[in-house]
Protein backbone atom coordinates (compact mmCIF):
# COMPACT_ATOMS: atom_id res chain seq x y z
CA UNK A 1 0.00 0.00 0.00
CA UNK A 2 1.30 3.70 -0.51
CA UNK A 3 -0.13 6.51 1.22
CA UNK A 4 0.57 10.22 2.25
CA UNK A 5 1.86 10.61 5.96
CA UNK A 6 -1.01 12.82 6.71
CA UNK A 7 -3.59 10.01 5.52
CA UNK A 8 -2.05 7.17 6.69
CA UNK A 9 -3.87 6.74 9.91
CA UNK A 10 -7.37 6.63 8.13
CA UNK A 11 -6.12 3.82 5.71
CA UNK A 12 -5.27 2.04 9.02
CA UNK A 13 -8.68 2.77 11.12
CA UNK A 14 -10.64 0.79 8.18
CA UNK A 15 -8.70 -2.02 8.68
CA UNK A 16 -7.98 -2.00 12.25
CA UNK A 17 -10.43 -5.07 12.77
CA UNK A 18 -8.78 -7.18 10.18
CA UNK A 19 -5.68 -6.11 11.74
CA UNK A 20 -6.18 -6.79 15.19
CA UNK A 21 -7.95 -10.29 14.99
CA UNK A 22 -4.66 -12.07 14.08
CA UNK A 23 -2.20 -10.54 16.59
CA UNK A 24 -2.47 -13.08 18.43
CA UNK A 25 -1.25 -15.54 15.71
CA UNK A 26 1.23 -13.29 14.18
CA UNK A 27 3.67 -12.47 16.71
CA UNK A 28 5.74 -14.09 18.72
CA UNK A 29 4.63 -12.07 22.02
CA UNK A 30 1.73 -10.36 22.68
CA UNK A 31 3.32 -6.83 24.04
CA UNK A 32 4.66 -6.40 20.74
CA UNK A 33 2.67 -4.58 18.32
CA UNK A 34 4.45 -3.70 14.77
CA UNK A 35 1.21 -5.17 12.39
CA UNK A 36 0.37 -2.45 9.59
CA UNK A 37 -3.18 -3.12 7.58
CA UNK A 38 -3.26 -3.34 4.49
CA UNK A 39 -5.52 -1.73 1.41
CA UNK A 40 -5.87 -2.73 -2.30
CA UNK A 41 -1.97 -3.29 -3.50
CA UNK A 42 -2.67 -2.31 -7.23
CA UNK A 43 1.12 -1.57 -7.18
CA UNK A 44 2.33 -4.97 -6.42
CA UNK A 45 -0.59 -7.64 -5.79
CA UNK A 46 -3.28 -7.68 -3.97
CA UNK A 47 -5.26 -8.82 -0.76
CA UNK A 48 -6.70 -12.28 -2.21
CA UNK A 49 -3.11 -13.28 -2.98
CA UNK A 50 -1.50 -12.16 0.23
CA UNK A 51 -0.45 -15.53 2.20
CA UNK A 52 0.76 -13.91 5.32
CA UNK A 53 2.99 -15.75 7.68
CA UNK A 54 5.88 -16.93 4.70
CA UNK A 55 7.89 -14.89 2.62
CA UNK A 56 7.86 -14.91 -0.58
CA UNK A 57 10.96 -15.79 -2.76
CA UNK A 58 10.53 -15.51 -7.46
CA UNK A 59 12.74 -17.21 -8.95
CA UNK A 60 14.06 -16.02 -12.87
CA UNK A 61 16.30 -19.26 -14.81
CA UNK A 62 15.98 -22.87 -13.50
CA UNK A 63 17.42 -22.85 -9.88
CA UNK A 64 18.80 -25.99 -8.45
CA UNK A 65 16.58 -27.89 -6.57
CA UNK A 66 19.13 -28.82 -3.91
CA UNK A 67 19.60 -25.28 -3.37
CA UNK A 68 16.11 -24.42 -3.24
CA UNK A 69 15.94 -26.68 -0.29
CA UNK A 70 17.71 -24.58 1.98
CA UNK A 71 14.36 -22.08 2.37
CA UNK A 72 12.75 -24.03 4.86
CA UNK A 73 8.75 -24.76 3.48
CA UNK A 74 6.84 -23.45 7.36
CA UNK A 75 8.61 -19.83 6.77
CA UNK A 76 8.84 -19.59 2.81
CA UNK A 77 6.85 -19.86 -0.55
CA UNK A 78 9.35 -20.36 -3.13
CA UNK A 79 7.88 -19.19 -7.17
CA UNK A 80 9.57 -20.82 -9.85
CA UNK A 81 10.11 -19.50 -13.00
CA UNK A 82 7.20 -20.09 -15.53
CA UNK A 83 4.61 -20.98 -13.03
CA UNK A 84 2.60 -18.44 -10.78
CA UNK A 85 4.27 -15.93 -10.37
CA UNK A 86 5.01 -14.17 -7.05
CA UNK A 87 2.15 -11.38 -6.17
CA UNK A 88 3.66 -9.88 -3.40
CA UNK A 89 7.65 -11.33 -3.13
CA UNK A 90 9.86 -10.25 -1.19
CA UNK A 91 13.35 -11.48 -2.88
CA UNK A 92 14.56 -12.57 -5.86
CA UNK A 93 17.24 -15.33 -7.28
CA UNK A 94 17.84 -15.71 -10.46
CA UNK A 95 20.90 -16.81 -12.87
CA UNK A 96 21.39 -15.43 -16.42
CA UNK A 97 17.68 -13.59 -16.40
CA UNK A 98 18.28 -10.32 -17.62
CA UNK A 99 16.26 -8.06 -14.60
CA UNK A 100 14.37 -5.44 -15.50
CA UNK A 101 13.02 -2.79 -12.98
CA UNK A 102 9.70 -3.36 -13.71
CA UNK A 103 10.19 -6.87 -12.45
CA UNK A 104 11.39 -5.77 -9.07
CA UNK A 105 8.19 -5.18 -7.07
CA UNK A 106 7.84 -2.68 -4.19
CA UNK A 107 7.84 -5.45 -1.70
CA UNK A 108 11.50 -6.86 -3.03
CA UNK A 109 13.80 -6.39 -0.17
CA UNK A 110 16.64 -8.70 -1.92
CA UNK A 111 18.23 -10.02 -5.06
CA UNK A 112 20.77 -12.55 -5.02
CA UNK A 113 22.38 -13.97 -8.81
CA UNK A 114 23.52 -17.48 -8.23
CA UNK A 115 27.30 -16.48 -9.95
CA UNK A 116 29.72 -13.86 -9.75
CA UNK A 117 28.95 -11.64 -12.45
CA UNK A 118 26.00 -9.31 -11.80
CA UNK A 119 25.57 -7.28 -14.69
CA UNK A 120 22.65 -8.28 -15.84
CA UNK A 121 21.15 -7.01 -12.69
CA UNK A 122 20.34 -2.73 -12.74
CA UNK A 123 22.73 -2.23 -9.64
CA UNK A 124 22.82 0.92 -8.98
CA UNK A 125 19.57 1.45 -9.79
CA UNK A 126 18.79 -0.81 -7.29
CA UNK A 127 21.39 1.06 -4.59
CA UNK A 128 19.28 4.25 -5.22
CA UNK A 129 15.72 1.66 -4.51
CA UNK A 130 17.64 0.88 -1.04
CA UNK A 131 17.50 -2.93 -1.99
CA UNK A 132 20.71 -4.80 -1.73
CA UNK A 133 22.01 -6.90 -4.54
CA UNK A 134 23.41 -10.29 -4.05
CA UNK A 135 26.26 -12.41 -5.41
CA UNK A 136 27.90 -15.67 -5.07
CA UNK A 137 31.74 -15.08 -5.20
CA UNK A 138 33.74 -19.00 -5.25
CA UNK A 139 30.33 -21.29 -5.46
CA UNK A 140 31.49 -21.96 -8.86
CA UNK A 141 35.03 -21.22 -9.28
CA UNK A 142 36.29 -24.74 -9.37
CA UNK A 143 33.95 -25.26 -12.26
CA UNK A 144 35.62 -22.33 -13.94
CA UNK A 145 39.06 -22.94 -13.11
CA UNK A 146 38.54 -26.66 -14.41
CA UNK A 147 37.24 -25.09 -17.62
CA UNK A 148 39.95 -22.88 -18.04
CA UNK A 149 42.70 -26.01 -17.57
CA UNK A 150 40.95 -27.29 -20.39
CA UNK A 151 41.11 -24.03 -23.08
CA UNK A 152 45.28 -24.58 -21.93
CA UNK A 153 44.91 -27.42 -23.24
CA UNK A 154 42.74 -26.76 -26.20
CA UNK A 155 45.46 -23.59 -26.94
CA UNK A 156 47.99 -26.08 -27.09
CA UNK A 157 46.85 -28.99 -29.34
CA UNK A 158 44.54 -28.23 -32.20
CA UNK A 159 42.18 -31.08 -30.89
CA UNK A 160 38.73 -29.39 -31.89
CA UNK A 161 40.35 -28.99 -35.86
CA UNK A 162 41.52 -32.78 -35.54
CA UNK A 163 38.43 -34.06 -34.40
CA UNK A 164 36.37 -32.09 -37.04
CA UNK A 165 38.83 -33.26 -39.47
CA UNK A 166 38.49 -36.93 -38.47
CA UNK A 167 34.46 -36.55 -38.87
CA UNK A 168 35.27 -35.50 -42.47
CA UNK A 169 37.43 -38.33 -43.26
CA UNK A 170 35.01 -40.75 -41.05
CA UNK A 171 32.25 -39.12 -43.42
CA UNK A 172 34.27 -40.58 -46.31
CA UNK A 173 35.55 -43.97 -45.11
CA UNK A 174 38.88 -42.59 -45.51
CA UNK A 175 39.61 -42.28 -41.61
CA UNK A 176 42.30 -45.59 -41.00
CA UNK A 177 43.81 -45.20 -44.15
CA UNK A 178 44.76 -41.09 -43.72
CA UNK A 179 44.66 -40.96 -39.67
CA UNK A 180 48.55 -41.19 -39.31
CA UNK A 181 49.64 -38.80 -42.54
CA UNK A 182 46.85 -36.30 -41.49
CA UNK A 183 48.26 -36.15 -37.55
CA UNK A 184 51.02 -33.98 -38.98
CA UNK A 185 48.61 -30.94 -39.32
CA UNK A 186 47.46 -30.73 -36.04
CA UNK A 187 50.79 -30.34 -34.02
CA UNK A 188 51.08 -28.36 -30.94
CA UNK A 189 53.16 -28.06 -28.09
CA UNK A 190 53.35 -28.82 -23.93
CA UNK A 191 52.41 -26.68 -20.96
CA UNK A 192 54.58 -28.06 -19.03
CA UNK A 193 57.63 -25.35 -18.26
CA UNK A 194 55.72 -22.68 -20.06
CA UNK A 195 54.22 -19.22 -18.53
CA UNK A 196 50.97 -18.52 -17.48
CA UNK A 197 49.62 -15.07 -16.87
CA UNK A 198 46.91 -15.01 -14.63
CA UNK A 199 44.96 -11.37 -14.38
CA UNK A 200 43.02 -11.32 -11.57
CA UNK A 201 43.83 -13.37 -8.66
CA UNK A 202 40.48 -14.10 -6.80
CA UNK A 203 38.84 -17.22 -6.33
CA UNK A 204 39.20 -18.30 -9.91
CA UNK A 205 42.50 -17.10 -10.77
CA UNK A 206 44.01 -17.85 -7.52
CA UNK A 207 42.73 -21.62 -8.48
CA UNK A 208 43.85 -21.28 -11.85
CA UNK A 209 47.53 -20.43 -10.79
CA UNK A 210 47.45 -22.89 -8.03
CA UNK A 211 46.70 -25.66 -10.39
CA UNK A 212 48.30 -24.55 -13.45
CA UNK A 213 51.81 -24.31 -11.24
CA UNK A 214 50.87 -27.96 -10.02
CA UNK A 215 51.02 -28.94 -13.65
CA UNK A 216 54.59 -27.58 -14.13
CA UNK A 217 53.61 -24.37 -15.55
CA UNK A 218 56.21 -20.82 -14.00
CA UNK A 219 52.94 -18.27 -12.87
CA UNK A 220 52.88 -14.63 -13.27
CA UNK A 221 50.01 -12.42 -12.46
CA UNK A 222 48.46 -9.22 -11.74
CA UNK A 223 45.67 -7.92 -9.38
CA UNK A 224 45.58 -4.38 -7.94
CA UNK A 225 42.94 -5.02 -5.48
CA UNK A 226 44.56 -8.56 -4.24
CA UNK A 227 43.05 -9.99 -1.00
CA UNK A 228 44.95 -11.51 1.83
CA UNK A 229 42.58 -14.74 1.46
CA UNK A 230 43.56 -15.02 -2.38
CA UNK A 231 47.08 -14.13 -1.36
CA UNK A 232 47.04 -17.08 0.75
CA UNK A 233 45.85 -19.42 -2.12
CA UNK A 234 48.43 -18.58 -4.46
CA UNK A 235 51.73 -20.81 -5.70
CA UNK A 236 55.05 -20.36 -4.80
CA UNK A 237 56.95 -18.43 -6.91
CA UNK A 238 54.12 -16.39 -8.66
CA UNK A 239 55.79 -13.51 -9.77
CA UNK A 240 53.24 -10.23 -9.17
CA UNK A 241 53.92 -7.54 -11.35
CA UNK A 242 52.67 -3.95 -11.14
CA UNK A 243 50.28 -3.78 -14.38
CA UNK A 244 48.53 -6.20 -16.99
CA UNK A 245 50.95 -5.11 -19.90
CA UNK A 246 54.17 -5.94 -17.53
CA UNK A 247 52.40 -9.42 -16.97
CA UNK A 248 51.77 -10.99 -20.15
CA UNK A 249 54.72 -9.71 -21.56
CA UNK A 250 56.49 -13.20 -21.45
CA UNK A 251 53.42 -15.20 -20.77
CA UNK A 252 53.20 -18.03 -23.25
CA UNK A 253 49.34 -18.04 -21.57
CA UNK A 254 46.99 -15.20 -20.71
CA UNK A 255 44.04 -15.80 -18.35
CA UNK A 256 42.02 -13.15 -18.08
CA UNK A 257 39.79 -13.55 -14.25
CA UNK A 258 38.36 -9.83 -13.51
CA UNK A 259 34.98 -8.58 -13.63
CA UNK A 260 32.94 -6.90 -15.98
CA UNK A 261 32.52 -3.20 -15.18
CA UNK A 262 30.91 -0.43 -17.23
CA UNK A 263 31.65 3.23 -17.39
CA UNK A 264 34.33 5.44 -16.98
CA UNK A 265 37.30 3.75 -15.52
CA UNK A 266 35.79 0.56 -15.78
CA UNK A 267 37.03 -3.10 -17.34
CA UNK A 268 35.16 -2.68 -21.03
CA UNK A 269 37.66 -3.49 -23.88
CA UNK A 270 40.19 -3.46 -21.40
CA UNK A 271 42.28 -6.21 -23.34
CA UNK A 272 42.74 -3.96 -25.98
CA UNK A 273 45.68 -3.47 -28.63
CA UNK A 274 48.17 -1.91 -26.49
CA UNK A 275 48.04 -4.69 -24.08
CA UNK A 276 47.90 -7.60 -27.02
CA UNK A 277 50.96 -5.97 -28.73
CA UNK A 278 53.11 -6.90 -25.70
CA UNK A 279 52.48 -10.41 -25.81
CA UNK A 280 54.53 -13.19 -27.99
CA UNK A 281 53.08 -14.07 -31.46
CA UNK A 282 51.95 -17.37 -30.66
CA UNK A 283 50.54 -16.86 -26.95
CA UNK A 284 46.97 -18.15 -26.26
CA UNK A 285 44.34 -15.53 -24.40
CA UNK A 286 41.69 -17.39 -22.69
CA UNK A 287 38.89 -15.59 -21.49
CA UNK A 288 36.65 -17.25 -18.76
CA UNK A 289 35.06 -13.68 -17.52
CA UNK A 290 33.44 -11.86 -19.81
CA UNK A 291 33.13 -11.59 -23.44
CA UNK A 292 33.09 -7.48 -23.13
CA UNK A 293 37.02 -7.64 -21.67
CA UNK A 294 38.33 -8.57 -25.08
CA UNK A 295 38.48 -5.90 -28.06
CA UNK A 296 37.23 -8.24 -30.88
CA UNK A 297 38.74 -6.01 -33.38
CA UNK A 298 42.34 -5.74 -31.82
CA UNK A 299 41.98 -9.56 -31.03
CA UNK A 300 41.41 -9.88 -34.60
CA UNK A 301 43.83 -7.99 -35.71
CA UNK A 302 46.77 -10.10 -33.02
CA UNK A 303 45.23 -13.25 -35.02
CA UNK A 304 45.82 -12.51 -37.57
CA UNK A 305 49.10 -11.28 -37.65
CA UNK A 306 50.55 -13.90 -35.61
CA UNK A 307 49.99 -18.10 -34.26
CA UNK A 308 48.36 -16.86 -31.55
CA UNK A 309 45.21 -18.67 -30.15
CA UNK A 310 41.93 -16.98 -28.24
CA UNK A 311 39.61 -19.14 -26.30
CA UNK A 312 36.67 -17.48 -25.42
CA UNK A 313 33.72 -18.79 -23.09
CA UNK A 314 31.49 -16.18 -24.76
CA UNK A 315 29.93 -15.50 -27.99
CA UNK A 316 31.55 -13.24 -30.04
CA UNK A 317 30.19 -11.98 -33.61
CA UNK A 318 33.59 -11.13 -34.79
CA UNK A 319 35.49 -14.13 -34.04
CA UNK A 320 33.47 -16.89 -33.85
CA UNK A 321 34.66 -18.49 -37.14
CA UNK A 322 38.21 -17.62 -37.01
CA UNK A 323 40.86 -21.01 -37.66
CA UNK A 324 42.73 -19.77 -34.37
CA UNK A 325 39.42 -19.06 -32.10
CA UNK A 326 37.77 -21.99 -30.15
CA UNK A 327 34.25 -20.54 -28.50
CA UNK A 328 32.53 -21.74 -26.12
CA UNK A 329 29.04 -21.69 -25.32
CA UNK A 330 29.11 -20.19 -21.70
CA UNK A 331 29.88 -23.31 -20.13
CA UNK A 332 32.12 -22.31 -17.29
CA UNK A 333 29.46 -22.71 -14.66
CA UNK A 334 27.18 -25.23 -16.30
CA UNK A 335 28.26 -28.23 -13.45
CA UNK A 336 25.23 -29.87 -11.50
CA UNK A 337 27.78 -29.48 -8.85
CA UNK A 338 28.62 -25.56 -9.35
CA UNK A 339 24.74 -24.98 -9.65
CA UNK A 340 23.97 -26.54 -6.69
CA UNK A 341 26.71 -24.91 -4.44
CA UNK A 342 25.50 -21.34 -5.75
CA UNK A 343 22.08 -21.71 -5.47
CA UNK A 344 22.95 -22.89 -1.67
CA UNK A 345 24.68 -20.02 -1.05
CA UNK A 346 22.45 -17.60 -2.79
CA UNK A 347 19.67 -18.95 -0.92
CA UNK A 348 21.18 -18.80 2.33
CA UNK A 349 22.55 -15.07 1.98
CA UNK A 350 19.00 -14.49 1.12
CA UNK A 351 17.84 -15.98 4.25
CA UNK A 352 20.26 -14.19 6.74
CA UNK A 353 19.07 -11.39 5.27
CA UNK A 354 15.17 -11.85 5.57
CA UNK A 355 15.68 -13.30 9.36
CA UNK A 356 18.50 -11.23 11.02
CA UNK A 357 19.87 -8.68 8.68
CA UNK A 358 22.84 -9.45 8.00
CA UNK A 359 24.76 -8.50 4.86
CA UNK A 360 27.08 -11.22 3.38
CA UNK A 361 28.34 -10.60 -0.30
CA UNK A 362 26.54 -8.15 -1.20
CA UNK A 363 27.80 -5.65 -4.57
CA UNK A 364 26.17 -2.42 -3.22
CA UNK A 365 25.61 -2.89 0.19
CA UNK A 366 27.98 -2.64 3.22
CA UNK A 367 29.40 -6.48 4.46
CA UNK A 368 27.38 -6.12 8.10
CA UNK A 369 27.47 -8.96 10.33
CA UNK A 370 25.33 -8.03 13.60
CA UNK A 371 25.16 -10.32 16.71
CA UNK A 372 22.31 -12.12 18.13
CA UNK A 373 19.69 -10.00 18.89
CA UNK A 374 19.19 -9.37 22.72
CA UNK A 375 16.60 -10.95 24.61
CA UNK A 376 13.65 -8.76 25.04
CA UNK A 377 14.45 -6.47 22.12
CA UNK A 378 13.02 -5.93 18.81
CA UNK A 379 15.74 -5.77 15.85
CA UNK A 380 14.93 -2.25 13.41
CA UNK A 381 17.23 -2.36 10.48
CA UNK A 382 17.18 1.27 8.14
CA UNK A 383 18.38 1.69 4.44
CA UNK A 384 19.74 5.60 4.11
CA UNK A 385 21.46 7.65 2.34
CA UNK A 386 24.81 8.24 3.73
CA UNK A 387 24.97 11.35 4.38
CA UNK A 388 25.62 13.36 7.44
CA UNK A 389 23.22 13.74 10.15
CA UNK A 390 20.71 10.63 9.10
CA UNK A 391 21.67 8.23 11.59
CA UNK A 392 21.60 11.30 14.02
CA UNK A 393 17.80 11.93 13.03
CA UNK A 394 16.75 8.28 13.19
CA UNK A 395 18.35 7.68 16.50
CA UNK A 396 16.24 10.88 17.93
CA UNK A 397 13.02 9.20 16.69
CA UNK A 398 13.90 6.64 18.95
CA UNK A 399 14.56 8.57 21.55
CA UNK A 400 11.58 10.58 21.60
CA UNK A 401 9.50 7.46 21.89
CA UNK A 402 11.03 7.11 25.10
CA UNK A 403 12.78 4.01 23.25
CA UNK A 404 15.54 2.35 24.27
CA UNK A 405 18.63 1.16 21.88
CA UNK A 406 20.03 -1.79 23.44
CA UNK A 407 22.67 -2.79 20.42
CA UNK A 408 23.35 -0.78 17.12
CA UNK A 409 26.11 -1.14 13.77
CA UNK A 410 25.68 1.68 11.16
CA UNK A 411 28.09 0.68 8.24
CA UNK A 412 28.08 2.57 4.68
CA UNK A 413 29.08 1.68 1.47
CA UNK A 414 29.51 4.61 -1.56
CA UNK A 415 25.82 6.22 -1.49
CA UNK A 416 24.38 3.67 1.17
CA UNK A 417 24.25 3.25 4.77
CA UNK A 418 22.60 0.61 6.56
CA UNK A 419 22.07 0.90 10.45
CA UNK A 420 21.04 -2.66 12.97
CA UNK A 421 19.48 -1.39 15.33
CA UNK A 422 17.98 -3.93 19.01
CA UNK A 423 15.62 -1.88 20.94
CA UNK A 424 14.53 -3.05 24.50
CA UNK A 425 10.87 -3.99 25.19
CA UNK A 426 11.57 -5.01 28.85
CA UNK A 427 10.17 -2.42 30.62
CA UNK A 428 8.00 -0.80 28.36
CA UNK A 429 4.45 -1.76 29.49
CA UNK A 430 2.33 -4.20 28.67
CA UNK A 431 1.72 -3.37 25.00
CA UNK A 432 4.43 -1.45 22.83
CA UNK A 433 3.31 -0.23 19.33
CA UNK A 434 6.33 0.47 16.93
CA UNK A 435 4.18 1.27 13.89
CA UNK A 436 4.31 4.86 14.54
CA UNK A 437 7.85 4.80 15.04
CA UNK A 438 8.38 3.07 12.12
CA UNK A 439 6.36 5.39 10.19
CA UNK A 440 8.17 8.78 11.69
CA UNK A 441 11.41 6.96 10.95
CA UNK A 442 10.80 5.66 7.41
CA UNK A 443 9.29 9.36 6.03
CA UNK A 444 12.42 10.69 7.46
CA UNK A 445 14.51 12.53 4.68
CA UNK A 446 17.60 10.68 2.87
CA UNK A 447 15.53 7.19 4.32
CA UNK A 448 15.09 4.88 1.95
CA UNK A 449 13.95 1.99 3.68
CA UNK A 450 13.41 -0.20 7.34
CA UNK A 451 12.49 -3.29 8.39
CA UNK A 452 11.19 -5.09 11.90
CA UNK A 453 12.46 -8.02 12.08
CA UNK A 454 10.29 -9.69 14.70
CA UNK A 455 6.70 -11.75 14.38
CA UNK A 456 5.28 -13.18 11.11
CA UNK A 457 8.06 -13.17 8.06
CA UNK A 458 7.64 -11.15 5.52
CA UNK A 459 6.10 -8.16 7.22
CA UNK A 460 6.93 -5.00 9.15
CA UNK A 461 8.44 -3.60 5.82
CA UNK A 462 8.41 0.27 5.03
CA UNK A 463 9.91 2.39 2.15
CA UNK A 464 9.74 5.83 1.62
CA UNK A 465 8.48 6.25 -2.21
CA UNK A 466 9.38 10.15 -2.75
CA UNK A 467 7.32 11.53 -0.02
CA UNK A 468 4.98 8.37 0.15
CA UNK A 469 4.92 5.97 2.98
CA UNK A 470 4.87 2.33 1.83
CA UNK A 471 3.95 -0.77 3.97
Amino acid sequence: MIMNTACSSLARQSLVGKASVNVAKRFMASSVDVEHARSEWKTYGDLANYKPGKFQVQTFNKISPQGLQRFDANEYEVKLDGGDAATNPHAILLRSHKLKEDEVMHTVRAIARCGAGTNNVPVDRMTELGIPVFNTPGANANAVKELVLCGLFLGSRRVVDGTNHMKDLGSQGMAKERVEKDKALFGGREIKGKTLAVVGLGHIGAATARDAAALGMKISGFDPGLSVNSALNLPRGIQLADSIEAAVASADYVSINIPYIKGEGGTHGIINEDVLKKLKSDAVLLNFARGELVDSDAMKKFLDAGDGRYISDFPDDLLWDHKNAIIIPHLGASTEEAEDAAAAMAAETIKEYLEDGTIRNSVNFPATEPPNRPQNSVRFTVVNSNLPGVLANITEVFASEGLNIVQQINHSRGSVAYNVLDIDTENDGDMISFKNVQEKITMLEDVLSSRILYGTPGSGYAKNLKGKYFV
